[in-house]
C-alpha cells in the first residue's frame, strides 16, 4: 500500500497530492458540519431568527478585521521563517503578534458594547449575552491562522488533517450542549470551539520548534516595512469586510424573514462549492510563492486549480438542480424552504467565482505583488455603496428628484431573486477583472520593494 501511495504521489506531484490529502481529511470533518448547518441549526433557530445568523457573523468579523490584517501581514514572514528554520525569530514574532491581538480584542469588545445593541435591534434580535460571545468567537477564528501558518509552511499536513477531523466533532458537541439553552448564543459558542482547539493543537504540534530560546527579530526597518503592509492589507480587508457586512445586513433588513432564512439554508448547500476551492487556496500559497521566487509563471497552476473548481462545482449544481427540493423537504421547516430550491444551483455559481478570484489574488499575495488591490478595493467599495443607494431610497426623499427616487423604489432589493442578481453581477465583474489580468504578461517576484520576502523552497512531507 505504501508503495502504491508513493507512486500516486509521484504521479500527481506535490501540489495535487497535498491538496488531495487535505481535501479528504477536511471533507470527512464536513460531514458533521453539514449536519450542523442543515439540521441542528434550523432545528433550534426558528425561521424568524435564522436569517440573522450570517449578518451577526459578518458584524463580528468586521470588528476584528485588525486581527485578520495582522495575520495576513505576517503570514508570508511566518511562512519564510518556518521554512528557513529560524524558530527563535518565529517565536518572537508570534509572541509579538499575539500581544497585539490581545489589545485589539479589548478594543473590539469596547466598540461592540457601543455599536452592537443598535445593530441587533435593526436586525430584530434580542441581545442577552450574544454580543460578547460572537466577538470572542470571531477573535479566536482570526487569531487561529497565526498559529496554523507555520504548520502549513513546514508541511505538517498530518497535524492540519487531525485538526480538521477533530475540530468538527468538538463543534458539534459544543452546539449540542449550548443551543438548547440559547440557540444563537450556542451557535457562536460552537463556532469558537474548532479554532480554539486548532490553536491549542497547533501550539502542541509546534512545541519542538517553539521550545528554542527567543531570538531578536524586531528592528526599526522591519517595523517600518510591516506598518506599510498593515496599511495596505487593512484598507483591502476593511473594503471587503464592509461589502460583506452590508450585503448580509441588506439581506436581513430588506427581505422578508422567510427569504432571509431561506438564504441561510441555500448557502449551506452552496458552501459545499467552497470545499475544493478552500483546499486548493490553502495548498497553493507556498507553491506559487516558490514559483514566483524562481522567476516562473504562476498562471498555469492558478488556471488548473480554477478549472478543477469549475468542473466540480458544475457537477454539484446539476446534482442540486435535480435533488435540491427533495433534500430540503426532509429538513426542519423543510416545507417552508423547499420553494427556494431553485436558488441552490444559482447560489453555487457565486462562491465559484469568488474562489477563482481568491486563487489568483492568493497567488499574487504569495509573490508580494499587490497590483490586484487597485481593482479589488474600488469594486469592494462601489458594490455596497450602490446597494445602500438602492435599498435605502427612502432616505433620499426630498434630496433627489422624485423620478430618481421612484426609479430606485422600482429597482429595490425586495426578494431573494433580486439579491442574487446583485451578487451575481458583482461576482461576474470581479471575475472579468481577474481573467483580464491573468491574460497579461506576469510580473516578476517583488522582492526588492519589501525587504523581507524570501524564496520559499518546497519541502517534502
Amino acid at each position: 500500500m505504501k508503495a502504491l501511495l508513493n507512486r500516486l504521489h509521484a504521479k500527481l506531484g506535490d501540489f495535487w497530492w497535498y491538496s488531495l490529502m487535505l481535501f479528504c481529511a477536511c471533507r470527512a470533518a464536513d460531514c458533521l458540519n453539514v449536519f450542523v448547518g442543515l439540521w441542528l441549526v434550523p432545528k433550534y433557530v426558528p425561521p424568524s431568527e435564522l436569517g440573522a445568523v450570517m449578518p451577526l457573523t459578518q458584524f463580528a468579523n468586521f470588528l476584528v478585521i485588525p486581527i485578520g490584517v495582522f495575520a495576513s501581514t505576517f503570514r508570508n514572514e511566518l511562512n519564510a521563517l518556518a521554512v528557513e528554520r529560524k524558530f527563535g525569530q518565529m517565536k518572537t514574532l508570534m509572541r509579538g503578534v499575539f500581544i497585539a491581538t490581545a489589545v485589539i480584542l479589548f478594543l473590539a469588545i469596547v466598540l461592540s458594547r457601543l455599536l452592537l445593541p443598535a445593530y441587533l435591534e435593526r436586525i430584530r434580535i434580542a441581545e442577552g449575552s450574544l454580543g460578547f460571545v460572537i466577538i470572542i468567537a470571531s477573535f479566536i477564528g482570526a487569531v487561529n491562522p497565526i498559529f496554523t501558518t507555520p504548520l502549513q509552511a513546514l508541511k505538517k499536513l498530518k497535524a492540519n488533517a487531525v485538526i480538521s477531523l477533530i475540530g468538527a466533532p468538538i463543534r458539534l458537541l459544543a452546539m449540542l450542549v449550548t443551543m438548547p439553552l440559547r440557540a444563537l448564543t450556542g451557535y457562536f459558542v460552537g463556532q469558537a470551539a474548532p479554532p480554539t482547539f486548532g490553536t491549542l493543537a497547533a501550539v502542541f504540534a509546534l512545541r519542538k520548534e517553539l521550545s528554542v530560546p527567543a531570538e531578536p527579530y524586531w528592528n526599526r526597518g522591519k517595523i517600518k516595512r510591516f506598518a506599510k503592509f498593515i496599511a495596505i492589507f487593512g484598507l483591502s480587508s476593511l473594503a471587503g469586510g464592509l461589502a460583506t457586512l452590508i450585503e448580509n445586513t441588506v439581506l436581513r433588513q430588506r427581505l422578508p424573514e422567510l427569504d432571509s432564512a431561506a438564504y441561510y439554508m441555500i448557502t449551506r448547500f452552496s458552501d459545499i462549492a467552497g470545499f475544493l476551492g478552500n483546499t486548493l487556496a490553502f495548498t497553493i500559497f507556498p507553491f506559487t510563492a516558490n514559483l514566483a521566487a524562481q522567476g516562473k509563471d504562476t498562471r498555469p497552476l492558478i488556471l488548473k486549480s480554477s478549472a478543477a473548481v469549475l468542473i466540480s462545482n458544475f457537477a454539484l449544481a446539476i446534482f442540486f438542480l435535480v435533488f435540491g427540493e427533495t433534500i430540503l423537504l426532509h429538513l426542519p421547516h423543510g416545507k417552508e424552504y423547499a420553494a427556494y430550491s431553485w436558488a441552490i444551483p444559482w447560489m453555487i455559481t457565486i462562491p465559484t467565482m469568488t474562489w477563482i478570484v481568491s486563487l489568483y489574488t492568493g497567488a499574487e499575495l504569495s509573490a508580494f505583488r499587490f497590483g490586484y488591490m487597485k481593482w479589488t478595493i474600488p469594486l469592494s467599495l462601489a458594490y455596497p455603496a450602490l446597494m445602500l443607494l438602492v435599498s435605502g431610497y427612502g432616505y433620499f426623499t426630498g434630496f433627489m428628484p422624485s423620478s430618481w427616487v421612484e426609479f430606485l423604489r422600482h429597482h429595490n432589493i425586495c426578494s431573494l431573486g433580486t439579491m442574487l442578481c446583485w451578487m451575481t453581477g458583482y461576482g461576474l465583474i470581479r471575475t472579468a477583472f481577474c481573467l483580464f489580468f491573468l491574460s497579461r504578461t506576469p510580473q516578476k517576484f517583488s522582492h526588492s520593494s519589501n525587504g523581507f520576502a524570501h524564496e520559499v523552497p518546497i519541502v517534502q512531507g
